[in-house]
């Protein structure tokens, strides 16, 4: 049984690379699906034809794009995140059904944002744009330290995910402070067994 009415409702998970937050999102979905909810899924960058041939890009293998400024990176995230709100998220919300999505406004502020220097006032305006102004109604921190995430690296890399270890410092410092400005925003610790985060989402939303 639901508790809280998350019918029209965004959800949105957050974290840097291996914190298992598109994992957690995918669990959530399974457990709002059996309880009766009609859920759409979608991911960033990518979730619409063109979100995914921006996300071919942004996310290619390193050495490949190797010329990529950062603010186009920033721009090309923009550009899947348009598409995605006008094409996939709004209609679901407008409908009344819960849309959990892995990454959304939270993760360019903290990429291009504190990792890649960008004005945070720019990423700021540029989302606000992108997003018609649409925040998530609850957004997850799946928290982990850069060292950890680092460490569990065992595929091949894309062109973000080999960056140093400094840079994904800075993108968890800033996953840190943007959750403590956001007051719809919510710490978990994500270095312990994924069953036990997932009851951690559970419990918050009573669901």
């Amino acid at each position: 049984m639901i508790a809280i009415d998350l019918q029209g409702k965004l959800i949105a998970f957050e974290g840097i690379d291996t914190s298992g937050k598109s994992t957690q999102a995918r669990l959530l979905v399974k457990r709002l699906s059996g309880s009766g909810l009609d859920v759409v899924s979608t991911v960033e960058p990518g979730g619409t034809s063109i979100g995914e041939a921006a996300r071919a890009i942004v996310l290619s293998r390193p050495g490949v794009h190797s010329a990529m400024l950062p603010f186009s990176e920033l721009l090309l995230f923009m550009i899947s995140r348009a598409q995605n709100t006008h094409e996939v998220i709004l209609p679901a919300l407008q409908a009344g059904k819960t849309v959990v999505v892995s990454r959304y406004r939270m993760s360019s502020e903290a990429y291009q944002g504190y990792g890649r220097g960008i004005d945070l006032d720019l990423v700021r305006d540029l989302n606000h744009h992108a997003t018609q102004g649409l925040r998530p109604h609850v957004t997850f921190l799946i928290d982990i330290s850069a060292e950890t995430a680092v460490n569990r690296k065992t595929t091949e890399h894309d062109r973000i995910e080999i960056e140093t270890l400094e840079f994904h410092r800075r993108v968890r410092q800033g996953f840190l402070e943007l959750s403590a400005l956001d007051p719809n925003a919510v710490v978990i610790d994500g270095d312990r067994d994924l069953g036990e985060i997932a009851e951690d989402v559970a419990r918050y939303l009573q669901v």
